[in-house]
């Protein structure tokens, strides 16, 4: 199957997270989360601090975040 690279913003209790989800052609983000396992994939992600100009505490090509810590995502 296809699948379409997205970008999200992710939001937990200490961190904002930015990369991208593989949504399937048509998809939104909330099918993409309704649909979730334990952890969703995002690829090149940065995370960050949480407050307003918090720093970048790291950029990986992969990292897993557990659903049971997201907050808010949304898409761009």
């Amino acid at each position: 199957m296809e699948e379409t690279r997205t970008k999200v913003t992710i939001f937990t209790a200490s961190y904002r997270i930015k990369g991208f989800i593989d949504l399937l052609p048509g998809s939104r983000v909330t099918d993409f989360m309704t649909g979730a396992k334990e952890f969703i994939a995002v690829t090149d992600a940065e995370v960050w601090e949480l407050e307003v100009g918090g720093r970048q505490l790291m950029a990986v090509p992969f990292l897993d975040v557990s659903r049971a810590h997201i907050q808010v995502i949304a898409p761009g």
